[in-house]
């Protein structure tokens, strides 16, 4: 049995739109290839108000420098010296 494809961020838009616009569950779970249930629990675990979009801190670490810490870590290497090859 496959798996049902995920909410993603298309479908989230169009939900909203359509939440947003009056549409009732089953109109909004037929337009984006849902069941009733899914679009109820979506909008019940939201309050029924969109998210605000996640946007990363200027200042948080990137991906790629986790990643370099980690690895440097690993290897032994202490945070001073993990910086300063960072910096360099």
């Amino acid at each position: 049995m496959a798996h049902p494809e995920p909410m993603n961020d298309y479908r989230k838009a169009m939900l909203w739109q359509l939440w947003k616009g009056g549409s009732s569950m089953g109109e909004i779970a037929r337009s984006i290839d849902k069941t009733p249930a899914t679009v109820f629990s979506y909008l019940q675990y939201h309050g029924g108000i969109r998210p605000h979009k996640r946007v990363r801190a200027s200042v948080a670490l990137t991906f790629r420098e986790r990643e370099e810490i980690s690895r440097g870590l690993s290897a032994g290497h202490s945070i001073r010296s993990i910086r300063s090859l960072m910096i360099a």
